[in-house]
Parts: C-alpha cells; sequence; structure tokens
C-alpha cells in the first residue's frame, strides 16, 4: 500500500516547528493557524511577539523567507489576530 504524500498544510507545520524554538528565545510564539489552496499560510503571534515592533520583520524575512526556500508552494504568508 503506497504511503500518503503529506499535504501542504502538514508539510508547513513541520517547517514551523522547526522555526518555533527561535521566535520561543525571545519570548513569543507563532502558531499556524490555515493555509489556502492559493498557497497563503496564515499564522498568529503570540506573547512577547504581540505588539513586537519587530514582530513584521520576524514574519516577511524569517518565517515567510524560510517557508517558500523550503516549500515553493508558499506564496505569501499574513498574520491574523
Amino acid at each position: 500500500m503506497p504511503v500518503a504524500k503529506p499535504t501542504l498544510t502538514e508539510r508547513v507545520a513541520e517547517v514551523l516547528e522547526r522555526i518555533r524554538p527561535a521566535v520561543q528565545d525571545d519570548g513569543g510564539d507563532v502558531e499556524l493557524v490555515d493555509v489556502t489552496n492559493a498557497g497563503t499560510v496564515r499564522v498568529r503571534f503570540h506573547g512577547a511577539c504581540i505588539g513586537c515592533p519587530s514582530a513584521g520583520l520576524t514574519l516577511r524575512h524569517g518565517i515567510e523567507r524560510v517557508l517558500k526556500d523550503k516549500l515553493p508552494e508558499v506564496k505569501k504568508v499574513e498574520p491574523v489576530e
């Protein structure tokens, strides 16, 4: 019986699990909320990330860059409340 290929959501979750320790080291956290069929990943920040002026940089130059590098299907990453 063939093994099912992981979904994009499962692969995004795996990559985020590798990124989370760096965010947690700064007192924050990131939660995967949704992955759309169009390749948009929606995340929610927690802890010190809420209201942090660097959260946008973390999102664009950290999380989004790594996800796009590892998973070409990811087109963009956006925060949600």
